[in-house]
């Protein structure tokens, strides 16, 4: 965490330090008319013929099968999580009814937005209305595109899309600061709430959504498992590792296992990681960045190792 002088300073919501600066036309002149631009070279079809198994949330599917069918891939819906409310809104709400005596909430995923927002407005406010002093921080683009869209941009996004990475680069000090937290019920790290007290935060972390286990996977997912088509199966939180391994055994028995052999196995980040090698024993790829970006480029990585 950064140092508190010069007050609570952070960076924009944006990758790097700062806005992308504008694009200029070369000596004020206009930019060339279309027909005279060299043409386009087509998408590089990366994944094309490649059959990926993506597991989300059931709701959260749409952009991961946009990001891997724009690389020519054949997507498998796995569904491995189910997006709930948590079991007492209490907690968030009561957080929520103090909003003012905050100085950060801290997201650090966009069901947690969600969550959130929808508690909001059930109070006639929203977070693009939140108290003055209140200051948003958000893990990945996903939540700090969502923040945005509801007109309540990030005040702070780290580099690397991973917690510890939030911790790292905090542009102030934490001593004396109260942050809010909404959280998954559970599964989830509580590295963040952990870090910052330790720095001397008043840390408040609540239960805004949980996600749960689907009961099965569709029969089209079944089958594809059962031909062994798959080229690739992602994952995209450790949840989603311990879910699969649920429905897969809960569809194809003790010998479930089986139906992985050949499969490659693609991690988002590190956490996700270290659970495909405790439950699954192995680990093929890791996404880098952490995003849905990166899944797509660590399968392309996997599955074509020569670059072709």
């Amino acid at each position: 965490m950064a140092d508190a002088r010069g007050g609570h300073s952070s960076t924009g919501a944006g990758e790097g330090n700062g806005p992308e600066p504008a694009t200029a036309a070369v000596n004020g002149a206009p930019d060339a008319p279309e027909h005279n631009q060299a043409p386009q070279e087509p998408p590089r079809l990366s994944l094309q013929g490649r059959r990926i198994g993506v597991t989300r949330a059931d709701q959260q599917l749409g952009e991961a099968r946009r990001l891997f069918e724009a690389a020519g891939a054949t997507v498998i819906d796995l569904p491995a999580l189910a997006v709930t409310p948590p079991d007492d809104w209490g907690p968030l709400d009561d957080a929520l009814a103090e909003l003012e005596d905050f100085h950060w909430i801290v997201f650090s995923s966009a069901n947690g937005v969600e969550a959130v927002e929808r508690r909001l407005a059930r109070r006639g406010s929203s977070l693009a209305h939140r108290p003055a002093g209140l200051r948003i921080a958000a893990v990945g683009r996903k939540t700090a595109a969502l923040l945005e869209s509801l007109g309540a941009a990030a005040d702070f996004v780290p580099p690397a899309f991973v917690a510890d990475s939030l911790i790292e680069h905090f542009p102030i000090s934490g001593w004396g600061l109260r942050l809010l937290i909404p959280r998954v019920q559970s599964g989830g790290r509580t590295v963040l709430a952990e870090a910052f007290a330790a720095a001397g935060a008043r840390v408040v972390e609540v239960s805004a959504y949980e996600t749960r286990c689907p009961e099965q996977w569709p029969s089209s997912a079944l089958l594809a498992l059962e031909r062994g088509d798959l080229d690739a199966i992602t994952f995209s939180s450790g949840k989603t590792v311990s879910h699969s391994c649920q429905l897969l055994e809960r569809s194809f028995g003790a010998d479930w296992r089986d139906r992985l052999v050949g499969v490659g196995l693609v991690s988002i980040g590190p956490q996700t990681s270290a659970r495909c090698l405790a439950l699954l024993d192995r680990l093929d790829a890791e996404a880098d960045p952490h995003d849905l970006a990166g899944l797509v480029a660590a399968c392309e990585r996997l599955l074509n190792p020569g670059g072709n």
